[in-house]
């Protein structure tokens, strides 16, 4: 778990996005911007999940489909799929996600830790669940999820 710089009792600010019928949420300062999906540039020999790049404002941004990344059946796009531009450590990525509902503020007492489960359920990149009224979060930790090492070769094959 990721030690938060907030005093004891402060809330953390997550974006909360659908992927089919489950509901995540991300940390919001993590977020860059989140814009509709568009066109990509298809890369060679990309792994099934990387969609492609875009430039955005002359910075080239691999964008990933979290939905083919968590194996979740494929879905078209449509207007409402959304693009959310993370910052992870200076490397800009996208995500594509099928639609973005709010920002919601979960106090320490909100997050329970992750569930274990028997078998090979990889949950690494979640850092638990976020429960608000009758709703439950999966909180991802987006830069467990996206390695910076498989991002970084993308982006060079991409500028090669």
């Amino acid at each position: 778990m990721k030690v938060s710089n907030k005093p004891d009792g402060a809330g953390e600010e997550f974006l909360a996005f659908t992927l089919g019928r489950e509901e995540y949420g991300i940390d919001i300062l993590k977020v860059q911007e989140i814009r509709g999906y568009e066109a990509v540039t298809q890369i060679a020999n990309a792994p099934a999940y990387l969609k492609g790049v875009i430039n955005l404002r002359g910075i080239i941004v691999p964008i990933v489909d979290l939905r083919i990344k968590f194996e979740q059946e494929k879905i078209s796009y449509d207007q409402y799929t959304v693009v959310i531009i993370v910052d992870l450590n200076d490397r800009t990525t996208g995500i594509v996600v099928d639609g973005v509902s709010d920002v919601l503020t979960l106090l320490p007492a909100q997050i329970k830790p992750t569930p274990h489960f028997n078998g090979n359920l990889n949950t690494e990149y979640i850092r638990g669940l976020g429960s608000v009224e009758e709703r439950m979060l999966i909180l991802v930790d987006i830069e467990k999820l996206l390695a910076t090492e498989e991002l970084a070769a993308i982006e060079a094959a991409a500028m090669g």
